[in-house]
């Protein structure tokens, strides 16, 4: 039989040789990637009895690396010289023949073959012979990628000897037979010693080798190193490991030498860097200097450094060596964890041996201490440290100091427990108190106050609670103590308490501490997270959770139901009034925000409260909080105070129990009326007052009361300086100053999307702000809310109205008394039509007219307010003039819309726009085109800018929202211009009502009914 072996490296065996014959001055050949390619191939048969067997070659390049194959048996059970390569490619075929292990081995296998290095090392794509010549050419080999390969392959050959126990492995021949020389794995490991003789001159040092009790002789025998990391020896046909981790390079040095010597003149130098390590980590016997072994049990310490960063010295110093050192009082310091066994101390290493050497030299003796030591031990008070939050890596952990310091001191007794020692660095300048800090605040609910009684302790030291506050709320971290040491102030202080001093007040150095009552959620807080205990009454902290809050009956003379959620807010402004609380009720527009408070108002006065409260808003709500309270309340005495002609003498005040006025009339009479004392403050609309620093909002701040609330369907328009202006109006202090809100809430929401500040804030706010939505109480809305919404004539406006009024109505009456009233329809229906034109806005009538109006106006604000919390309205007007002036604002600010009228052709495409478009929020629409037909669900707001005669086409316009597939409270406002033609329309409706159901169908009918003194009063 012919005999042939097959190797994974044949294919380019005869590319090597050509390049050998090519490159004579090369004569390394790189036959040994191909040992087996003077044979041909032949397969072996998995159906016959066959075994897998690791062979050992020798790679040019490479070293020591490990085929598999299989060799087919014969009848006798021997090895035969059918023989072939195995990898993970074709070992499915042989399974029936090999276990798990050979699975593992064979695919570790194929990971260090020349063609996985190739890929794995050679970006550049070489050929295999370029770039093994030139990564390994004695003269400019690339030392980097040899480490790397050395590195990667010595890591592999580790795993694949662990598992070669039991198989069978062989040392392939020069002529590729990979049967060549049995090898046997020894499972007994074997162990070294190391060996130094000092002499006069020099040292020898050389190592021994015990394998089963016996002395190995290893040098001078062709033993080889198949793997270095860790050492793995054959010698003699035999594999050898060792106990222990041993580096290989300490054994293959003396595989062909007997000693190495030590020159006397580098001795010492030589004992320090490579002896005392060797000591550490193996048996070593000397003679000539000592070895004494150390056993203690560890003690654990932590020394504190102090770090110190230097800054560039500035230009005056350039061409110097000054160096100036950054005084600022947070630089970082450092923890340097070690232990200390006996005298000998350790710096902490994950990676540190059983024993450490420490060396010391006297006159001309050498002493070598190694200390053995528990790695058990130190893990374990490593794992602890980090259990307790410093994360230590490689023995050290740097941070800022007051972090560190907090750190030290919060967990002193847990240090102290467990025996861990904390030390200051002898070289730092400044010496640090290193013990247990404490701080206990006890909050004590009185009438107005919380009354504060705190203690700070830093050791044996109580330092006053005035001091401390003054050093947290300046961010000063270190506080000298009485025996000059330096405490450092926690962070978490800062963190946890920064707040609560800021909010708390104190008349002098020694009076103490005092926290006003609506910080009530800050208490709350501190006490929930074991910062402070505090002592709070039930019915207090009963405010946190509105449900809770007690119910109390309505005032007896409320001219009206309070709906189930109105109820509640009354119950819950009830319930500020009587912790005096100011308070913000936000609810949705709509809801009832003036007949809760009128509700107030009125159990202020049924409780026997003299003095009046005063009730500031736009000009443009003067008369509708007028009528309102009229009709809720009729037994309060209310003051307009407004006017040119206004009675500036606030003893007036005494008079009444509510004044209303406007935001500009406190502005300009502040001097006056600030002086009086209030029994409540409100403000509508209080977004007029979220610029802290406007005229008006200063000059409400001045105004004196002994309540304060705020009434706003928007508490935040564009910032949360806005929620700062009115929370701070209505409870002073609240929110700490502008600056602190701006650095402690301000900047870290709007800039950094703090959500932790954001839920801080709230928190804050809750109790003291009220706000519901539509969709929150629909359930307690009737299916339909009508308001009318009354509106002041600008001054240009009125001028105008009563212009074309004096010029109407002589012209109307003395048609009337020509040619009687039925004749003069035509001219009253002019007249009328201008007038109502006038209303809305004068430029309807004169292109020319460069003026503002009252209504437009005021509907602008109501429907930015509407857009701003999400609804959708339908605008409906009878003139198309009328409606362009809104197209004109909207398209000038950009805000998409939709819009019918008589001449719209595209009218389905605009009704499905608005109801199916979330970003539409905007239906303008002529009465006569929209009236009918249409549905118009997705608004729940709808604004009639000029009512008209019949309610029916008003009623029919409200059902374009108020129909079936609407399943919200739809809200209609009436928009109504005070003393005009529009106002006395309303009165006429109410007495002609019936007449307009039974008989009146259209403009001309409703003319057709006005009598001589109709007419008179339309136009009076």
């Amino acid at each position: 039989m012919e005999v042939f072996f097959i190797g994974r490296f044949s294919p380019i065996f005869e590319v090597f040789q050509i390049v050998k014959r090519l490159l004579n001055s090369k004569s390394r050949a790189l036959q040994s990637t191909s040992r087996l390619a003077n044979y041909k191939r032949m397969k072996v048969s998995p159906t016959e009895p066959f075994k897998i067997v690791y062979s050992i070659l020798n790679h040019e390049f490479l070293g020591y690396i490990f085929e598999s194959f299989v060799v087919q048996l014969n009848h006798q059970g021997d090895f035969s010289f059918q023989i072939q390569n195995i990898s993970s490619k074709n070992i499915k075929e042989f399974r029936t023949g090999i276990d798990q292990r050979d699975v593992e081995l064979v695919g570790l296998i194929d990971d260090i073959q020349q063609d996985v290095i190739l890929r794995k090392f050679n970006p550049k794509k070489l050929n295999a012979v370029d770039f093994f010549l030139k990564v390994y050419d004695t003269q400019k080999g690339d030392k980097l990628v040899q480490e790397a390969i050395s590195t990667y392959l010595e890591s592999c050959k580790a795993k694949i000897l662990e598992r070669l126990s039991g198989k069978d492995i062989f040392i392939m021949g020069s002529d590729g037979n990979p049967l060549w020389k049995p090898v046997m794995w020894e499972s007994e490991k074997a162990t070294i010693r190391f060996h130094f003789i000092r002499n006069e001159d020099n040292t020898h040092y050389f190592p021994t080798i015990r394998h089963k009790f016996q002395k190995v002789d290893f040098q001078y025998k062709n033993a080889f190193l198949i793997c270095e990391e860790p050492a793995w020896l054959v010698l003699d046909g035999h594999l050898l490991h060792f106990e222990g981790h041993v580096d290989g390079k300490k054994i293959k040095p003396f595989l062909a030498k007997k000693f190495i010597a030590i020159p006397g003149q580098v001795e010492e130098q030589y004992y320090g860097r490579f002896v005392a390590p060797l000591i550490a980590s193996y048996d070593v016997v000397a003679r000539g200097f000592e070895i004494r072994n150390v056993s203690s049990t560890p003690k654990t310490v932590l020394t504190i450094s102090e770090y110190s960063s230097t800054k560039k010295a500035p230009a005056l110093f350039q061409d110097s060596d000054v160096e100036v050192i950054d005084e600022e009082e947070d630089n970082d310091v450092a923890f340097d964890l070690s232990f200390q066994y006996a005298s000998f101390s350790f710096h902490y290493d994950s990676f540190a041996h059983a024993s450490s050497v420490h060396m010391e030299k006297k006159g001309n003796d050498y002493l070598f201490n190694k200390v053995k030591r528990s790695i058990e031990i130190e893990s374990q008070n490593v794992a602890l440290l980090k259990e307790w939050g410093l994360n230590i890596r490689n023995g050290k952990v740097q941070m800022p100091k007051s972090q560190a310091f907090g750190w030290l001191q919060g967990n002193a007794n847990l240090l102290a427990e467990n025996g861990i020692a904390v030390r200051q660095n002898t070289s730092d300048a400044k010496r640090y108190f290193l013990g247990y800090s404490s701080i206990d605040i006890s909050i004590q609910e009185g009438r107005d106050w919380f009354d504060i009684n705190a203690k700070v302790k830093f050791g044996e030291f109580e330092i006053p609670f005035i001091q401390l506050r003054s050093y947290i709320l300046n961010r000063k971290k270190e506080f000298l103590l009485p025996n000059g040491e330096i405490a450092v102030i926690p962070e978490w202080w800062f963190t946890k308490y920064s707040e609560f001093f800021s909010f708390t007040e104190h008349d002098g150095e020694n009076d103490p501490l005092r926290l006003r009552m609506h910080h009530l959620a800050l208490v709350q807080e501190l006490k929930e997270e074991n910062l402070a205990t505090a002592t709070i009454s039930r019915k207090l902290e009963n405010l946190r959770d509105f449900n809770h809050i007690e119910a109390v009956e309505p005032p007896l003379h409320f001219e009206g139901t309070l709906r189930p959620y109105q109820k509640t807010g009354y119950d819950w402004l009830r319930f500020l009034k009587q912790y005096r609380f100011g308070g913000c009720l936000a609810d949705d527009m709509g809801l009832g925000k003036t007949v809760q408070t009128l509700a107030l108002l009125q159990a202020e006065k049924e409780t026997g409260v003299k003095e009046p409260s005063m009730l500031i808003m736009p000009t443009s709500l003067l008369y509708n909080w007028q009528l309102e309270a009229k009709k809720f309340t009729p037994d309060m005495k209310v003051l307009l105070y407004t006017g040119t002609n206004r009675e500036k003498d606030t003893a007036q005040f005494d008079n009444y129990d509510l004044i209303l006025t406007s935001y500009g009339i406190v502005r300009l009479d502040i001097e006056l009326i600030q002086s009086y004392r209030f029994n409540y403050v409100i403000l509508d609309e209080s977004q007029a007052i979220k610029n802290p620093a406007s005229i008006i909002t200063k000059a409400v701040r001045k105004l004196n009361s002994a309540n304060r609330l705020v009434l706003t369907g928007t508490p935040i328009e564009n910032n949360t300086l806005d929620l700062w202006s009115q929370m701070s109006f209505v409870n002073p202090g609240l929110l700490g100053s502008q600056s602190f809100f701006r650095d402690e809430f301000q900047i870290p929401i709007e800039k950094r999307g703090d959500e932790e500040k954001t839920k801080r804030l709230y928190n804050l706010i809750k109790p003291f702000i009220l706000r519901r939505l539509k969709s929150q109480v629909a359930t307690d809305l009737p299916e339909k809310v009508e308001s009318i919404q009354y509106c002041d004539m600008s001054e240009e406006q009125e001028k105008a109205y009563e212009e074309a009024k004096a010029y109407y109505r002589n012209m109307i009456l003395q048609s009337i008394d020509t040619e009687g009233i039925s004749k003069s329809q035509l001219v009253v229906l002019q007249g009328l039509t201008k007038l109502r034109q006038l209303a809305n806005h004068p430029s309807m009538v004169d292109p020319e007219y460069a003026h503002g109006s009252g209504k437009f106006e005021d509907v602008l604000y109501k429907m930015q307010t509407v857009i701003s919390e999400n609804h959708k309205i339908l605008i409906f007007s009878q003139y198309i003039k009328h409606l362009d002036l809104f197209r004109q604002f909207l398209n000038e600010k950009e805000i998409t819309y939709a819009y019918l009228d008589g001449s719209t052709k595209n009218r389905q495409e605009q009704v499905e726009l608005f109801q199916n478009n979330n970003d539409i929020k905007i239906f303008l629409i002529s009465l006569k085109a929209g009236g009918l037909g249409l549905n118009l669900t997705a608004a729940d707001y709808v604004f009639i800018l000029d009512p008209w005669w019949n309610p029916a086409i008003e009623a029919q316009a409200i059902d374009r929202a108020h129909r079936i597939g609407q399943d919200r409270t739809v809200f209609t406002y009436k928009f109504i211009t005070k003393n005009s033609v529009e106002e006395k329309i309303l009165a006429l409706q109410r007495t002609k009502k019936q007449l307009a159901d039974d008989l009146i169908s259209n403009e001309e009918g409703f003319i057709k009914s006005l009598s001589r003194e109709d007419v008179l009063n339309l136009l009076a």
